[in-house]
């Protein structure tokens, strides 16, 4: 056993059973098991900054990151996903760390639709199955690896070493607008706004069934309000799912605030059962998998979701055409419409707009197909 004095002073110490080799490489431990035996009871982010062993020296927000990420968990196997819970005294905390060998990462020369660029930023139509940056198992073929051979060193690093330039992301399986930062510049200002909620995003998206006042599921749910204008403002905290590890959850008690706006454009169906609907999604923070989880949550997961919503594939068996265009869809039918940011240089409000990809124009026809039969 290893014991260390606790860095806030004399009132606690930690123990670290399990940390493995690796810290005089350039990979972490996979596995660190600490104790926590200050008598204060703090909240659980700030806990374990301050325990943390020296050689990882990990600040604040990377911790709140490995929290929420789903990568902390009591001895028992339980995770804890709430960066403000409070670590007691005698809680025995396990830390999952990847290990970060050191990445390559390789120019390639894939086609990109870019939509605008100057000499700090850019803006790129992601399609739908591209990863945005490296990941476990993802070293290649990424908007990473295409946009290091586009701009070459005129791309900010300021995101790390993984993710140059990478402002913000959106889901392997959505397409849609992304912002670049080709300088530091550009980085710094864009992610203010990013982190101050000031970017306008707007999302277009096919989901199961109708979104209405009058559906009894939805009176009671908390954080639920249906607006003047006619929208749908859901509020609530998302955090890392409690059984599986990849996935996110509305949960009542932890997690971090969310705030999404949906809008019903079209539903479609027959003259008995409305089975679709067109919903525009106006995001006010930015959650992992924020709207997939909302909607999911609403009971109206977005039309091949195989995460939140492939269950409900069965309603289309009957109309064969509709069907076929959900089979050829394999992704969840959800499309980042609309971008809008002040210009970290120019202070210019720039705003982009893109239309939805053939797949889903391939889905919408086929709907509106069925209501002209009805």
């Amino acid at each position: 056993m290893r014991i260390m004095r606790n860095p806030a002073g004399s009132e606690g110490m930690f123990s670290i059973f399990a940390l493995l080799d690796g810290f005089m490489t350039k990979s972490f431990a996979e596995k660190i098991d600490l104790c926590v035996t200050s008598r204060r009871s703090l909240r659980l982010d700030k806990t374990l900054t301050q325990i943390m062993p020296e050689e990882l020296k990990f600040s604040r927000s990377r911790v709140q990151a490995l929290i929420t990420s789903g990568s902390v968990s009591d001895i028992n196997g339980k995770l804890l996903t709430d960066p403000s819970s409070k670590a007691h005294f005698g809680l025995q905390i396990r830390i999952v760390l990847p290990r970060t060998a050191e990445l390559e990462l390789v120019p390639e020369n894939i086609e990109l639709d870019i939509i605008y660029e100057d000499s700090e930023l850019l803006i790129v139509n992601k399609p739908a199955g591209m990863v945005v940056h490296p990941a476990s198992g993802v070293r290649n073929g990424t908007l990473v690896n295409a946009l290091l051979f586009h701009c070459g060193n005129s791309l900010s690093g300021i995101g790390g070493i993984r993710r140059p330039g990478i402002v913000h992301r959106i889901d392997k399986d959505t397409s849609g607008l992304l912002v670049v930062a080709k300088t530091d510049l550009a980085y710094s200002g864009l992610a203010s706004q990013f982190r101050r909620h000031n970017v306008e995003r707007k999302y277009v998206a096919f989901v199961y069934g109708r979104l209405s006042q009058f559906d009894k599921r939805l009176k009671n749910l908390n954080g639920l309000v249906f607006e003047s204008d006619g929208r749908i403002r859901i509020s609530s905290k998302i955090g890392r799912h409690k059984f599986h590890r990849k996935k996110m959850a509305v949960h009542e008690n932890f997690g971090r605030h969310a705030v999404t706006r949906i809008f019903v454009t079209k539903s479609f169906g027959t003259e008995n059962t409305e089975i679709a609907s067109l919903i525009e999604c106006q995001l006010e923070t930015g959650r992992t998998h924020q709207i997939r989880v909302h909607l999911h949550h609403l009971g109206h997961s977005i039309i091949g979701d195989q995460t939140y919503g492939h269950a409900k594939k069965s309603n289309f068996r009957q109309f064969k055409e509709v069907s076929k265009s959900v089979d050829n869809l394999k992704r969840q039918a959800l499309h980042a419409k609309t971008l809008g940011f002040v210009h970290p240089k120019t202070k210019e409000w720039l705003t982009f707009s893109s239309k939805i990809p053939a797949d889903m124009d391939a889905l919408y026809h086929s709907l509106e197909q069925l209501n002209e039969n009805q």
